[in-house]
């Protein structure tokens, strides 16, 4: 059993000034305001604890990606992204051909089961080469119903986001077959109009993949898929807080608009998250990373970020002027809400004890994760 309190907390109250919190086994047991009826074996001084952070859209980091045939690889990227805060994490694929997606999606099914992945995200090969980004655009295609469903049968229930382009011949169809498998259908790298866009959220799509990034802009007259995916309270927006993707009153406008519901903040985190600049692969195709941005060899465009979601955290405060239990509920209750995670993303009793201990300055001190300490001075 630990008891933490004498700091802030956020719960699923809301932030608490002088909070408590007991832990038992792998959950919450009991939390609450002032002193504890137990012991405390954790002094939360001028600290707070949050609920530990859900990504629900990662490639890799500290140097090594998910998008691999070598399951120790992708077990380093997700250490990487733990001893940062991500206690959930999902392992997100890129563009690639059947024979290699297959390959990369069984690689990747028994960490999913171990529980060192939440799940694996299909973005592409059913996206726009109008809108590819870090994507081999020769091998973007429209989604075929026997592909859709050889790839999604490999997973075995373990694929739990795909990401697709709405206006591609086929794409309804599709967004149906990838619901029934019981994943979730995410909008992105996509040209789609205004109605297009508005079929694909009816057909049940939930999700705004990088929303602005890798997608027609918004235009007064033509508001696209943005426009779409803003305005339909079901969808849940992704950004990518890193200073680069998104501008800061962008970030702004977005959070005033859709509102702290409906914001889930991603890293789309490529191989350098947590590792020096240089060269890398984004699955086949080059990247450079200069001072932290990754961009292709091949005609620069933004390949992913080297994004940790403590970094994003702490950008979002201080440059989103957004309270830190807002923040909390983008980084952590948003995306595990959206995943249909009932068992995480908040600090209540019955859930599972994910936790973060954030020093002065909003850094990560200790993780917990399911009751056992992970990370830091807590071990």
């Amino acid at each position: 059993m630990t008891v933490f309190a004498g700091g802030r907390v956020v719960t699923d109250q809301g932030l608490v000034e002088s909070g408590w919190v007991e832990v038992e086994g792998e959950l919450i047991v009991d939390r609450g305001i002032g002193e504890p009826h137990k012991p405390v074996d954790f002094d939360l001084h001028g600290r707070a604890l949050i609920p530990g952070f859900v990504d629900q859209h990662c490639h890799g980091g500290g140097g090594n990606t998910f998008i691999t045939t070598d399951a120790a690889e992708a077990f380093r990227a997700a250490e990487l992204h733990l001893r940062h805060g991500t206690t959930s994490i999902m392992a997100s694929l890129v563009t690639g051909t059947r024979e290699a997606l297959t390959e990369q999606i069984r690689t990747l099914t028994p960490l999913v089961d171990q529980d060192v992945l939440l799940g694996i995200h299909l973005e592409g090969p059913w996206l726009s080469t109008l809108h590819c980004g870090a994507h081999d655009s020769a091998l973007l295609r429209a989604p075929d119903g026997a592909e859709v469903g050889e790839l999604l049968a490999v997973g075995g229930g373990r694929i739990k986001m795909v990401t697709i382009a709405p206006e591609l011949p086929g794409s309804i169809q599709a967004i149906h077959q990838i619901l029934r498998a019981g994943a979730v259908v995410a909008i992105g790298h996509t040209d789609a109009n205004y109605e297009q866009a508005k079929l694909a959220i009816e057909a049940g799509a939930t999700v705004a993949t990088h929303l602005s990034n890798a997608m027609r802009p918004l235009h007064h007259r033509d508001p696209g898929a943005i426009g779409a995916l803003m305005e339909d309270p079901r969808v849940t927006v992704e950004l990518i807080a890193d200073g680069v993707h998104v501008h800061p009153a962008v970030l702004r406008l977005v959070h005033n608009e859709a509102g702290t519901a409906r914001v889930a903040l991603i890293t789309d985190a490529m191989g350098a998250a947590g590792a020096p600049d240089g060269r890398y692969l984004l699955g086949q195709l080059e990247v450079d990373v200069v001072d932290g941005t990754a961009r292709l060899v091949e005609g620069g465009a933004i390949a992913g970020s080297t994004l940790t979601l403590d970094w994003a955290m702490r950008y979002v405060v201080l440059e989103g002027g957004v309270s830190l239990d807002q923040v909390v509920q983008m980084l952590s209750t948003n995306p595990a809400r959206m995943m249909g995670l009932d068992d995480r993303g908040v600090i209540a009793p019955g859930k599972r004890a994910d936790l973060l201990v954030l020093g002065p300055r909003l850094e990560v001190e200790s993780v917990m994760r399911r009751g056992d300490w992970v990370h830091g001075p807590g071990i």
